[in-house]
This record gives C-alpha cells, structure tokens and sequence, in this order.
C-alpha cells in the first residue's frame, strides 16, 4: 500500500495494526475509549497502554506503507532546510523537514497517516511531500535543538531600532515599559529562551563599532551572533539594569546585580555585570539555573575512589578542604554538592560568598557587599561569633580572610573555600604567599580538590581518531607507556551537538591530601620540597593524567586532554 493509496482511501491506524497482527479488535476498542478520554493520537494511546512497542509500530507502519522509518539521531540536517516549515507547524503536525529529494521535499512525521497535515505542508512547502516515520519523542527533542531563536532575535531587534530611530522616543520609557509586547521586552525573552534552550552558562551583550555582538557560552566555548541594529544595546543594558535594581543613570563605573525569571518552565537565577567600554556598556549575564537543585557529588564525574576519599574529607569535625581551579572550572558547583550532603539538622552551616549562588535551605547563606563594608573578613569574624560547624568561604582573596580561615579551622570548624590556583601542588604555597603564617597553613589544612571541566564527545556523531605523532609522543610521555595502536575518539559534529562535536562537559580532578612530609615541608615553607612529597604520596594523581584516563576511555578528546596540561605548571604534570 502506498502513500497514495492513504490519501485515496484515507486508511486508519487502527485498521492497519489489526491487520498487521499488531493488536486484536477488543484492544483497539479499548484504545479508541482511551484515546477519546485523554485526547491523544491513537498510536501514542496504544503504546502508553502497552499493547504494542513504539519500534514495532513504527517498523510496521513503515512496510504497510512502504515509506522509510529514520533514526533522526543519525540523520545530517542542512539548517536553511529544516526551516523551511515553520516552527510552529512543525511542532503542531509533529513533523519536520528532513532533506530536499528529486520527488519533493522529505518529512519526518511521527503520523505519516495525518492526511491534514500532509495537504497543509504541501500547501505551505508547494511540493510534494514524502513521508517518513520518525518516534515522536526523538522527533520533539530534535525539534528543539534545530528551531533556535537566532533569527527571531535579529527580527526583533530590527523592529527595535526602528523604533529607537523615532527621536521622540523616550529612551528612559522603553527600559522601563512593563508591556511583555515592547520588543525590548520580547528580545530579551528571545535571547534567554533560546540561552536556556542551548544550555549556555553566560550570555554577553557586547557593543562595537557599528554592531552589537551577543555571545553565549555553550560548554565552555562562546558562540556569537552579531547584529547591525547598534542602537538596540543601549536599550538591552537599560532594561537588564532596571531588571537588576540597578542605578540606569551611572554608565561611567561597572555595577552588579541579579534577578530571577522563570524561562521555559526553569527558574533562573540571572547575576548581571556591567562595564563602561568604548562604544558603551559591556553586559555578561551568568545564568543558573535553579530548577534541579543543587547537583550531587555522584553527578560530578569524580572517579570513585576519589569520590570516597573526598567524601572521608567532608566527615572531619575541624580543619581546611581548599577546591582550587580557574575561573568556570566548577568549584563552587563541587562545594555545594558537598555541602548539600552536609546538610543536616544537626549541624550549622554558614556561607560567606559574593555573590550567593545555589540557596540551600537551613543553610545560613551571607552575600558580601563592599559599599557598606561587609567584607568576607568582616562577614566571617561575625559567622565565628554564631556557633557554626561548617563554614564556607566562597573565596580566600587575601591575607585577613586567609588567616580568619585557617584559624577557624584551627579551633573546631570544618572549613570549605576555593581558591583561584591551577593545580593542587601550589596551592598551599599560595595561602603561605598570601602572608598566612607557615605553621598556621601546616597545621590547619587537610586536603586541596584541584579541578577542571573537559567536554565530552558527542556520542551521536563519535568516530575513532588517531593523534599526530607529535600528540601521541606528548600523550606517551605524560602516560609513562607506549600508546601505539590505541584508538581515541572525536566528534565530526551534527544537529544533537550544534556541529561542535562535544556535548556537555565533565570534572577532571586531582586530590591531594596533607601527610607528615608535606606538613614538614609546609613548615618549613619549602614550595621544592612540598612538591616532591606530594608526588611521592600513593594516592596523589596529577590532573593531566585524569584527563587522559577520559580520553583513553573515549569520553573527551585528545584536544580537550591537551588544552587541560596547557594550563598546568610543568611540575604539575608529573
């Protein structure tokens, strides 16, 4: 039976699964009955009832026919292609614009039997359409990794700075007009849904010489979008600073501060920076969302001995857990984990940070704020005064925070704090170089987590790569064996990774803990000696060769391997 033979006798599902001794008469009935309670597609209706698989479905619907069955996961989309139907039938028909073909225009349809739908997409698209059938869960995933907002945006935004071209148009009105049909108000909903819809961690507004740059930064890397409408970015940054309680009259120093919207059913913590720059103010926007909670240690990729250790670490009534890492790399998301599993009736918690990320409940969470003097020394003088177990400091920045630190871990407090260092080898020398008393170091610090975040390969488009002889021989040596023959991976890029290659990102991490030769060698302040006691340690493993683990494994890449030892001291690295 062919497609035309559907659309002449207009064939019902239901007919062709009895048919196709799918399912018997008294299960379509009891299908038909569900189906008209809940308001579902027949098809969905008797695969949620369990009278048929939806593989088995879709492979017999595909032969009565005799139209192809695609795994949209391996299929290659030309983006100009797919946007030829518009997102909203799209979403509506359930179906989607595979590829152009010598008969018409290919569609991926979880309902190839929807004769409405095929007259409509004809009418719209003026050619033939060929069906295909796709499983409807993968179809709407697809659907939102293919239909971004880029377009919209740049729509919007010419609408905008038309209406910035009018000179009687009060700049001051449109930053603050609460209509949700103001464009400024729509293209900032644009640009957010389509940063959450990409899971980008920043969005940054950026005014230049003619255009307006708006980057977001996906897994680490910045994907920009620029736009001729320049005027526009006066008008974000306007609007964004009444958002954030911020002064719109000052654009000669840089300001911070936060709000919270809820985009695509996710609530989303925004912090918002600003910063006088040439042909403006420069605006980053770190987005976090708030909607999952805080993420567990389990979550964090830390390899399970690792992972047990870490976790003695959190146990211990009193003394210093230091988390250290460049910035983005992770370390306030690891402290919170830990913390959240700290968090319990029977203890006291405080956080000294600036600003407060994650809000955990039961958790005292201070937020430090410098025009009135509320400095994290000062905030944590007063914590001490408050009975607290665990204190977290989001960062020691100088020498009085430091010594407050070590000293409360000195006197019966478990310590959680980060530092700004790229491995775990310098980092209690750093704490010695910020003025902290050597033996104060020594006698309060327990443990340094030194992390980084590496992107995984796509699993969808992954492919087995061979390293340049220069890469394999700097791999072999950071490996201490030969790595002739072994196969690493790397991603050829598709729909599901927006063409990068990777998807998502995980820790790599190095642990070290204090024993009685690093102690010695802190009290002496010996940086030389401190580093060879620590690679002499059994259970210290540098962070290079985690990473490496990982792409040996085939998680990340040789490339991401490299770029995590390109940041790293030479010491470090073995």
């Amino acid at each position: 039976m062919t497609q035309d033979d559907v659309r002449q006798r207009k064939v019902r599902l239901g007919d062709l699964l009895i048919q196709a001794g799918l399912i018997s008469e008294a299960q379509l009935q009891l299908a038909l009955q569900e189906q008209k309670r809940t308001g579902s597609k027949l098809g969905r209706t008797v695969v949620d009832l369990g009278f048929v698989g939806e593989v088995k479905l879709l492979t017999a619907l595909s032969e009565q026919l005799k139209i192809p069955f695609l795994e949209l996961k391996h299929f290659k989309f030309d983006q100009q292609v797919v946007q030829l139907l518009p997102e909203a039938m799209a979403r509506r028909f359930r179906a989607m614009v595979l590829s152009r073909e010598a008969g018409g225009i290919r569609v991926g349809m979880s309902d190839p039997l929807d004769l409405f739908a095929l007259d409509e997409m004809e009418r719209i698209l003026k050619t033939r359409v060929l069906p295909s059938v796709v499983r409807e869960a993968e179809l709407l995933a697809t659907l939102d990794l293919v239909y971004r907002r880029t377009s919209e945006i740049a729509s919007i935004a010419g609408e905008l700075e038309g209406e910035l071209q009018d000179s009687d148009f009060d700049l001051s009105k449109l930053g603050a007009d609460n209509n949700t049909d103001a464009p400024v108000v729509r293209l900032l909903q644009t640009l957010f849904e389509d940063a959450v819809q990409m899971k980008a961690s920043d969005i940054h507004i950026e005014p230049d010489e003619g255009v307006v740059r708006i980057r977001q930064r996906i897994d680490g890397v910045l994907n920009e979008q620029v736009m001729k409408e320049q005027r526009i970015a006066s008008a974000l940054v306007m609007r964004l600073k009444i958002m954030s309680g911020l002064d719109i009259s000052e654009k000669r120093l840089p300001q911070d501060g936060r709000f919270n919207i809820r985009v695509k059913n996710r609530n989303i913590d925004v912090r918002v920076s600003t910063m006088p720059v040439q042909f403006g103010e420069s605006v980053v926007m770190r987005l976090l969302d708030q909607t999952g909670g805080v993420s567990s240690l389990d979550a964090s990729g830390m390899p399970a001995d690792m992972l047990v250790r870490f976790r003695r670490l959190l146990q211990r009534p009193f003394g210093l857990v230091l988390v250290t890492g460049p910035t983005g790399s992770g370390k306030t998301t690891t402290l919170y984990a830990g913390l959240s599993e700290l968090n319990s009736p029977e203890k006291k918690i405080i956080t000294v940070e600036d600003p407060v990320e994650y809000r955990l409940p039961r958790v005292n969470q201070v937020q430090v704020n410098a025009k009135i003097d509320l400095s994290f020394a000062r905030v944590l003088r007063a914590a001490l005064r408050q009975d607290p177990d665990i204190v977290l400091i989001g960062e020691m920045r100088d020498q009085e925070t430091a010594e407050i630190g070590l000293r409360a871990a000195l006197t019966g407090h478990l310590v959680l704090s980060t530092l700004h260092t790229n491995d775990a080898l310098t980092s209690a020398m750093r704490l010695i170089d910020m003025g902290a008393e050597p033996f104060l170091v020594a006698t309060s610090l327990n443990a340094v987590l030194a992390q980084r975040l590496v992107r995984r390969v796509c699993e969808n488009c992954m492919e087995e790569h061979s390293p340049e002889p220069q890469q394999l021989a700097w791999l072999e040596n950071l490996h201490g064996a030969p790595l002739t023959g072994r196969q690493f991976k790397r991603g050829t890029g598709c729909h599901q990774c927006h063409n990068s290659g990777y998807s998502g990102r995980l820790g790599v991490y190095e642990l070290l803990e204090m024993d009685e030769s690093m102690i010695a060698a802190l009290r002496r302040s010996d940086p030389q000696g401190f580093a060879e006691a620590a690679k002499a340690n059994p259970s210290y493993r540098p962070l290079a060769a985690c990473a490496l683990d990982y792409a040996l494994s085939g998680v990340t890449s040789v490339e991401e391997v490299l770029k995590v030892c390109a940041t790293l001291t030479d010491e470090a690295l073995v």
